[in-house]
């Protein structure tokens, strides 16, 4: 399983850590799933979102690319991230 999360109000909602989520991804993690940070940030800004869900146990399999597994399936290395959840503060609800 690939899952593409966002950062601003998902993994951080102001300034505090969405400790719930972060767990969860660690155990997903930990399981197999591959967690792909999916944001819009990038430069130093990019850099402190690492720093800050490292600080709580949270690693990425992938910042803002896409798995080898899924260029091999699509053939290709689009532009959009590919994963099977996705998840972030501006879904549909």
């Amino acid at each position: 399983m690939i899952v593409a999360v966002d950062f601003d109000g998902t993994l951080q909602i102001g300034k505090d850590p969405n400790l719930p989520l972060i767990g969860r991804l660690i155990q997903m993690r930990s399981r197999g799933a591959t967690i792909i940070l999916w944001t819009c940030r990038e430069g130093d800004r990019l850099r402190e979102a690492v720093q800050f869900c490292k600080q709580y146990g949270l690693k990425f399999n992938f910042i803002n690319r896409n798995s080898p597994e899924a260029v091999r399936m699509l053939g290709h290395d689009p532009r959009k991230i590919y994963a099977d959840v996705y998840i972030d503060d501006k879904c549909v609800k």
